[in-house]
This record gives structure tokens, C-alpha cells and sequence, in this order.
């Protein structure tokens, strides 16, 4: 949530951090603003409203400056004026701070500031901030006055901080919020998230929490909050700016919907042998020794990476034979959760920063677990919180409705339960084989999907004015129904909910009437019998849905003629294995989503209300 870009070099400032602005715009936001420093005076440009406003704003008033900053604001504190827009500034107006995340005593540090004298002009948490590290400066150089005030904030924050006064030097702290500084040749970047550096460095390190750099236009020195000097070593980030630009697509989701294919060859590549039949997860960082002597796994997300947790808590207990829970992150740690040194706990997160999640994994540490990340950004926090990661190597994901992330995540999911399977012999080495074959099939399946984008329209143009939804399915299928429905109401503003389909004559047939699309997953393997028991106690449901007039939506298996005689629009999938059918039935969920939601005329990447990544709690 919300954005941070800085830049200081030879270059002029304000267009790059416009640029950088305009790439973290994905994370959510309601109002905009920057300031550079020209000499020995900042100035600031802020609006509200999308980024077009404040470059309207510069264009029409344009700065000169030497370094800067930046910010796009998620209303927190305080209504989305341009009052209240970053970056906010000190008394004396030549001291700046821009700020994600939430200071949970900025009251009692505000009454105290204004009793020493200090005026605030916003309803902000923000601005106690930039009057806090002013009282510090006296006797104290700019990163010192930061490390002081970082020292009395409680809450979460990443800022960065410029002074007229201090010429040459952007100062940024961690504690909570994601900060990346961007090692250039003679400049250096600090911003949110990495596609805002892309375009100028791949040369990458995140400051841990309790971590400060002090930038100069040929120097970034890395320090914690207790003064003690950092030694780090940047990261190289393999993305392309290509990759988080929408190359000729309409929208972000589009794209990252259509790259599917790519994103899962990628997480697959290297960890597996299609000639032994051996799957490699040696990222995990866990022994085997130790993975034998787990007796139960916790899998704990948010959002879609928890539909995805479901998904895998099927496949580690059909396949590995393990118990396992699954856990909103933000419900697990107030359950006070039973767990020891034989507890797995799985966290996923695609940005590796989510705040809830990351409160779990501390929670599952404090109680000797061990910890296993699911990820994608590599160096996020939770990577680095974690006994090891598996990295999802979907590429950078704009779009805020998670789309390749997710599926990315199921691969690795079954990835991580055949390994399980193997270790334990579970599983034998014909078994291992087939679905190891089945798996390297998925790229190709999910092509095919793609090819067929004109049904999809046509569906969706006759669905779009419903107001509601019903995502029904069995099973593994239950937690697509699921991610069907929220990839529905994130981005169409639609009210969709997932069900499962046995659940149905427990109240939800009482929605039923002839204006209720009804979504039903009813693919099947035909060499599974619970698979094929499953299909027939949804064909039951299907034709209740029909009885009561609802409007079904049949996602089946290609060839099954059968099926579509219930149904008022039929989507095939490929045949597959029953493990690695939810990553074929989230392809058609995830178009129907988007092309309803682009003719209801909605704001498809950055729909209201939302954020890319929940950076605060």
C-alpha cells in the first residue's frame, strides 16, 4: 500500500521519480505528490486523484531541483486532500518526509511537539514525523535526527527524509513497510517495490527492519537503528523493465493472465527430472532429516495465497500424508496455535511483505517452528524471515487481482507435496513419473485456454449487468470456486461468493431465481474414482441450480458432451490429473472476471479500495 520513490544523481530528478511514480501507482493509492531540493529551498507539487493530476500539476508549474522524492498516498490518517498528501514538511519547510505504513503513538507525540512549539497543518499521522526529526536536528546530523526519531515511533513505517540543510543526502528507515535501495553508476534509487528501480538499476538490496541507508549521488551507507554499520550485499533482480511494462496489452491483468505459461515453465524449471523422476527443492534449506520429522504443516496467507494454501493442504495430505492446517495470517496468532520443532508452518505471500502474514510467521518462530516461504519477490522480508523459500519466479505482478502469482503458487504447491511424497515413499517411482509428465503438460493446457479469449468475451457479454454471483465446488475444486469469486468482486465490484457445492440445500438454494449465474467446477479425472464420485454429486447440484431457473456456467472436461445439456454456457479444460486441474480451472475464472469487469467499465488494475500489497494491519 502506498508508494515511495527517491532519486539522487546527475540526471534531473523530478521526471524519473514522475516514472517511478507512475510504476508503484499498482500498490493503490488516492493522492500523489513530490519534492525536490534546488539548493538551499524544496519544492513540493501534491494532488489528489490519480497520478495525471500531478503531472498536470508539474507541467503546468514545472520544478527544478538536484534530488527528490516521492510518494503516492493510501488514506490512512486523515482524508485524501491535497493537504494531507505527501510529502509532508517541518516547520521551517526545509525538512520533507514521505511515509508508508501507520505511527500508532503519533498522538501523544503530536501533544508533545506542540506543546515544545511546533505547528501541524494536516490530519496526518505523517506529519509528526517530518516535526519530530526537525526537534532532533539541533546538534545532530540528518541521519542522526532520523535514527533518534525511528528510535520513538511505534507502529509500522518506511520513510525517507530530505533537508535543504543537508545537501547531496535522501536518508530512508525500515520498520515494517518494504524499502528497496537501487545501486546505480553515480546515482542511487530507493522505492517500494522493485519496478520502480528497473528502468535504472538491477542492482538491488531491502533494508531489514530496524535498517537505514544514507544515499548520496556515489555512496549508500546502511546502518541499523542502533547506529551499528551494515555490511550488505546487493541483490541482482533477473526481471526486465519490459517485464513490469504492459507490452501492447490493455491492461496489467490481461498480460500477467497471458503469462501464465511462461511464469509456470519458470517455476517448474530445475526442480524436477523427468529421467529419474526425482523432484529438487534444495531452497527449502530443510534436511530431510527434518522434513521426515515433521508430523504436522500450517499453511498460513491472505487473500488469494490462502485459496492457494487450501489447494495445497489436498495435495500434502492425499499425496504426502501429513495433517494440515490452514490459516488466514491474520486469524493465527490470535488462536494462540499449537506448535513445536515437528510443525511446518508454510507461509505464502507473493510480495513476501504482507504484514499479516509476516505476524504469523513471527508468531510460528517464537514457538520453534520451522518456517518454509512461498514467494516471489527474492529478498523480500519474509524470505529473509524464513528457514528457506521457494521462490515462484512468476516475474514482477502489477495488476492488483493476483493472477500468475497464483498459479504459480499451486506449482510449487505440488511441487513441495510430491517431494514430501517421495521422502515418506508415499508414492512410487511409476506414480512420481506420470505426474511429473502430467505437470509439464500444464504450460501447454494453459495455452490452450488462452487461445480461446473470444468465448470468453462472448460469456462475459451476456453476464456483465448481473449483481450476483454463486462459485460452486467440490473438493479441490472448492478453493477455485473461491478464488473465482473473489477475482469477481475484487475487480467488477460485483457481490460473488464461493460454496461449496454439498453445502448447497444448507441455505444457499434459497438464492437461487432466474438471475443468479451460477459458476459450477465440474471437471473430472477419469482415472481417479474420487474424482469421478465428485463429478457425480455435481451433476446433482448442477441440476438443482436448474430446477430453481439459476443460470449455470459449466466449467467441465473436453469431451464430456454429457455435461453441457445442464448447463447454459459450457468452458472446457483440458483433461488432466486431479492434483493439477485447479491450475487449468483458474484460467477461465480468471478471464470471465476480467472481461466482465472491463464492460462494466471498471478500473481493472487498480480497483477501488484496494491494494497491491497490505503493507499495515
Amino acid at each position: 500500500m502506498c508508494g515511495i520513490v527517491g532519486y539522487i544523481g546527475p540526471r534531473p530528478p523530478v521526471p524519473i521519480l514522475l516514472d517511478g511514480l507512475r510504476k508503484l501507482a499498482y500498490r493503490g493509492y488516492d493522492s500523489a505528490g513530490i519534492a525536490v531540493v534546488a539548493g538551499r529551498s524544496i519544492e513540493i507539487r501534491r494532488s489528489t486523484g490519480k497520478l495525471i493530476n500531478l503531472i498536470r500539476s508539474v507541467e503546468g508549474s514545472p520544478l527544478e531541483g538536484e534530488f527528490g522524492i516521492g510518494h503516492t498516498r493510501w488514506a490512512t490518517h486523515g482524508r485524501p486532500t491535497e493537504e494531507n498528501a505527501h510529502p509532508h514538511h517541518d516547520c521551517s519547510g526545509k525538512l520533507v518526509v514521505v511515509h508508508n505504513g501507520i505511527i500508532e503513538n503519533y498522538l501523544d507525540l503530536k501533544a508533545r511537539l506542540q506543546k515544545e512549539g511546533h505547528r501541524f497543518v494536516t490530519e496526518t499521522d505523517t506529519e509528526v514525523i517530518a516535526h519530530l526529526i526537525e526537534s532532533m536536528i539541533p546538534g545532530h546530523s540528518l541521519p542522526e535526527a532520523v535514527r533518534l526519531c525511528a528510535s520513538q515511533l511505534r507502529g509500522s513505517f518506511a520513510v525517507c527524509v530530505l533537508s535543504a540543510d543537508t545537501p547531496g543526502t535522501i536518508v530512508a528507515a525500515r520498520s515494517g513497510p518494504p524499502l528497496a535501495i537501487g545501486l546505480g553508476e553515480g546515482e542511487n534509487l530507493v522505492a517500494s517495490d522493485v519496478p520502480a528501480l528497473l528502468e535504472h538499476t538491477q542492482s538491488v538490496y531491502f533494508l531489514r527492519d530496524g535498517e537505514m541507508a544514507t544515499l548520496k549521488a556515489e555512496s549508500v551507507h546502511v546502518e541499523s537503528f542502533a547506529g551499528v554499520t551494515v555490511q550488505y550485499t546487493p541483490q541482482r533482480i533477473t526481471w526486465t523493465p519490459a517485464m513490469a511494462e504492459k507490452g501492447g496489452y490493455r491492461h496489467f491483468m490481461l498480460k500477467e493472465i497471458h503469462e501464465q505459461p511462461r511464469a509456470i515453465q519458470d517455476t517448474i524449471a530445475g526442480r524436477v527430472s523427468l529421467d529419474s523422476g526425482r523432484v529438487f527443492l534444495d531452497e527449502a534449506n530443510l534436511p530431510e532429516e527434518v522434513l521426515m520429522d515433521i508430523d504436522r504443516i500450517h499453511i498460513v496467507a491472505c487473500g488469494t495465497s490462502w485459496h492457494a494454501g487450501l489447494v495445497g493442504k489436498h495435495l500434502l495430505e492425499e499425496m504426502a500424508r501429513i495433517p494440515v492446517e490452514v490459516d488466514y495470517g491474520s486469524e493465527f496468532r490470535y488462536r494462540d496455535p499449537i506448535l513445536d520443532r515437528r510443525s511446518l508452518v508454510v507461509a505464502i505471500s507473493q510480495s513476501g511483505e504482507t504484514a499479516d502474514t509476516l505476524a504469523a510467521v513471527r508468531e510460528a518462530r517464537a514457538k520453534n517452528a520451522r518456517i518454509l516461504a512461498i514467494c516471489n519477490v527474492v529478498g523480500s522480508m519474509l524470505s529473509r524471515e524464513s528457514d528457506g523459500t521457494l521462490y515462484t519466479r512468476s516475474g514482477p505482478e502489477i495488476g492488483v487481482a493476483s493472477t500468475k502469482a497464483f498459479t504459480t503458487q499451486l506449482v510449487v504447491l505440488f511441487l513441495l507435496a510430491l517431494h514430501l511424497a517421495q521422502l515418506r515413499r508415499k508414492v512410487t517411482p511409476e506414480q512420481t513419473s506420470g505426474l511429473l509428465a502430467d505437470l509439464m503438460r500444464v504450460p501447454h493446457c494453459v495455452e490452450q485456454l488462452l487461445a480461446a479469449g473470444s468465448q470468453y468475451e462472448r460469456i462475459a457479454s451476456v453476464l456483465f449487468r448481473h449483481n450476483n454471483f454463486l462459485y460452486l465446488g467440490r473438493g479441490i475444486h472448492f478453493p477455485i470456486a473461491l478464488e473465482g469469486a473473489l477475482k469477481l468482486k475484487e475487480i467488477s465490484y460485483i457481490h460473488a461468493e464461493g460454496y461449496p457445492a454439498g453445502e448447497m440445500k444448507h441455505g444457499p438454494n434459497a438464492l437461487i431465481d432466474g438471475e443468479l449465474p451460477v459458476v459450477a467446477l465440474a471437471a473430472k479425472d477419469p482415472g481417479n474414482p474420487k474424482s469421478i464420485l465428485r463429478y457425480e454429486k455435481m451433476l446433482s447440484n448442477i441440476q438443482e441450480v436448474r430446477a430453481r431457473d439459476g443460470i449455470v456456467i459449466l466449467v467441465a472436461t473436453e469431451g464430456d458432451r454429457r455435461i453441457a445439456e445442464f448447463s447454459n454456457h459450457t468452458i472446457y479444460v483440458p483433461e488432466m490429473t486431479d492434483y493439477l486441474i485447479p491450475m487449468l480451472l483458474a484460467i477461465p475464472l480468471q478471464l470471465l472476471a476480467y472481461h466482465i469487469a472491463v464492460l462494466r467499465g471498471c478500473d481493472v488494475d487498480q480497483p477501488r479500495n484496494l491494494a497491491k500489497s497490505v503493507t499495515v494491519e
